[in-house]
């Protein structure tokens, strides 16, 4: 995938193992539980069923990322994973990497993207509602923590 503008100052790319370290900072920087380990984000950069996306401004400053997950014979794409650094936050990094995330999945074939979000986060709510994500489900006891999830899906043209 080509790096391709999403605002004046973010572009989105597919990570490269060069990134890992920044990826793995970044989890743990962002989620309390639920983190993907240095060996899955490994293992994810090389897979035909997963692409890390990352965001980042000049070139090398890395922003935030995204991982989705493809299932063979689906038609729908999963976002397992978003984050976007504290600074960065309602800078549209997130809008960009969510929108990349849409393309990569429509490039697959797949007709939807769907994704799980803690009821209590509500930054996260607007953003992926601002977008176009609407909610189809209720997931109890989803995260490790025990908090419940919504589950949102875009169709994809």
């Amino acid at each position: 995938m080509h790096p391709r503008p999403a605002s004046a100052s973010v572009r989105v790319r597919r990570a490269e193992s060069s990134d890992l370290d920044d990826l793995v900072a970044l989890e743990e920087r962002t989620f309390d539980s639920d983190r993907l380990s240095r060996a899955q984000y490994r293992r994810h950069l090389d897979s035909d069923s997963a692409q890390v996306l990352v965001a980042s401004a000049n070139h090398r400053r890395f922003l935030g990322t995204a991982v989705l997950f493809f299932r063979k014979g689906s038609g729908v794409a999963r976002l397992y994973s978003l984050a976007t650094q504290p600074e960065a936050r309602g800078k549209g990094v997130g809008s960009a990497l969510l929108e990349t995330a849409a393309q990569v999945a429509g490039r697959r074939g797949c007709r939807a993207l769907r994704l799980e979000v803690r009821l209590d986060n509500a930054v996260a709510i607007s953003l992926y509602e601002r977008l176009g994500f609407l909610r189809i489900g209720r997931y109890r006891r989803y995260y490790q923590d025990g908090a419940d999830a919504w589950r949102y899906e875009k169709a994809l043209a």
